[in-house]
């Protein structure tokens, strides 16, 4: 099955930058994009935002990463996925100290288990493409440890590792693996942190790296990009 032709999954798709990864597919390239979050109605309102900038087809999948059940249910072979985003996320700003044990779980359960999750499920569809590509969504946390952010910066030190795992699993493969490690990027995580967005990474710009990464020949695979706010970190990080 073609690569060339078949569709992008996004997790996190219906807001912040997932959507934003969204809509550059959508003026960018002709590719069926499928979107996953929980909420339909947010689905729904991001659905029609992609129609409007030039998609010739959306799906949504309202469901929960962390449930085994929907995620089995999922048909895989209808969805003719080439492209897995997996960008959704959580971002706990509260340092270690004051995290509870709940909340240190929820943030590896949403940042890489769910990750984990639907790669396991969409793996075999990939295997039988062409090509595929898989790109995981890390973030600077992944690298150095941040005092204010601790459960978060764990959880995406694991996805990390798995990304870094996974792409060896699959080096004989015609799957390649990439790793965005993002830096301070706009998106509705940092509601309710006093920050200005416009030191911030534009989300749109993850969309246009990602393109990018899928017009890459077979004979490459870009396995971990740091993207940065052009200014530097920006307080309070």
């Amino acid at each position: 099955m073609s690569f060339e032709n078949s569709g992008v999954l996004i997790t996190g798709g219906s807001k912040g930058i997932g959507l934003s990864i969204a809509r550059v597919f959508a003026r960018r390239t002709n590719r069926p994009i499928i979107l996953i979050a929980r909420n339909q109605e947010e689905l729904l309102t991001a659905k029609e935002i992609c129609l409007k900038e030039g998609a010739k087809e959306v799906d949504t999948l309202a469901l929960d990463l962390l449930d085994q059940e929907a995620i089995d249910s999922l048909e895989v072979d209808k969805l003719n996925v080439g492209i897995l985003v997996n960008n959704a996320g959580s971002f706990l700003f509260k340092s270690l100290s004051r995290t509870n044990q709940d909340e240190f779980i929820k943030q590896f359960q949403i940042n890489t288990l769910g990750a984990f999750n639907l790669t396991q499920r969409i793996l075999p569809r990939l295997k039988e493409m062409d090509r595929g590509l898989i790109v995981n969504i890390c973030s600077q946390a992944s690298l150095k440890g941040y005092g204010d952010s601790g459960a978060y910066t764990m959880s995406k030190h694991a996805l990390l590792g798995y990304t870094r795992s996974l792409r060896k699993e699959l080096v004989d493969t015609d799957i390649a693996v990439s790793a965005i490690n993002l830096g301070q990027t706009f998106s509705t995580s940092w509601d309710g942190v006093d920050i200005d967005p416009q030191k911030l990474i534009d989300p749109e710009d993850v969309g246009r790296l990602i393109v990018s990464l899928s017009e890459l020949t077979p004979r490459s695979v870009a396995e971990e990009i740091i993207l940065s706010p052009q200014g530097g970190e920006v307080k309070p990080m």
